[in-house]
C-alpha cells in the first residue's frame, strides 16, 4: 500500500490540472486500480489539488495456462472514442514481455488521447523485456508466474490478498 501511495503522488505531479480518464485493464488490474485511484482521492483530499478520476474498463486475454499467447483479444467494446482529447492513465497490474501492453497502447493511441501513462503494479525481469512502456512502477519482479491481488492462474486465486509464486505442482492441478 505504501508503494501505492507513492505512485500516486507521481500521477498526480505528472497529471498536473489535468482530469485523469483511468483505464483499468481486467480482470487482473482491479484491485490495483481501485487502490491506487483511492490513493489517488486520498491525497488530493489532503492538499488542494484534487484530480478528477473517471474509471473504465477494458478486458484483455492473452494468456493460456502460463504461457503469453501471440493473440491479444479484447473482450467487450473496442470502441474507446471516450479517450479522444483525454490525459489517459492505463491501470494494468503486470507487465512481462510487453507484447500486451504495446498492442493495447497501438489501439488506445487510434483514439487520440491527449496523453497517455502507464501505471503497472509488477513489472517482471524478462529477457526481451519491453523498456520504458510502463511510466510507474511498483515493483520489478523475477520472471516467475504470480498470482493473487486479482492475478489469477486458469482464473483461480484472484481472491487472495497477498501476492505469491505459483508451484509447478499448482500449475499442474489448476492447468486446462
Amino acid at each position: 500500500m505504501d508503494r501505492i501511495e507513492r505512485l500516486a503522488r507521481y500521477v498526480m505531479q505528472d497529471f498536473g490540472d489535468n482530469n485523469i480518464m483511468v483505464l483499468c485493464v481486467l480482470k487482473g488490474g482491479y484491485k490495483f486500480c481501485s487502490d491506487l485511484v483511492e490513493s489517488i482521492k486520498v491525497l488530493g483530499r489532503n492538499s488542494n489539488k484534487y484530480l478528477e478520476t473517471r474509471v473504465e474498463f477494458i478486458r484483455l486475454k492473452s494468456y493460456l495456462n502460463d504461457q503469453s499467447t501471440e493473440d491479444l483479444h479484447i473482450i467487450g467494446s473496442r470502441d474507446l472514442s471516450f479517450l479522444r482529447g483525454k490525459s489517459v492513465l492505463i491501470v494494468e497490474a503486470i507487465v512481462d514481455t510487453g507484447k500486451t501492453m504495446k498492442a493495447l497502447l497501438k489501439h488506445v493511441e487510434t483514439f487520440e488521447p491527449k496523453m497517455v501513462k502507464v501505471a503497472g503494479l509488477l513489472v517482471k525481469r524478462v529477457p526481451h523485456m519491453a523498456e520504458g512502456l510502463t511510466d510507474y512502477v511498483g515493483f520489478e519482479i523475477p520472471n516467475h508466474f504470480v498470482v493473487g491481488y486479482a492475478l489469477d492462474y486458469n482464473e483461480y486465486f484472484r481472491d487472495l490478498n497477498h501476492i505469491c509464486v505459483i508451484s509447478k505442482t499448482g500449475k499442474l492441478k489448476y492447468k486446462v
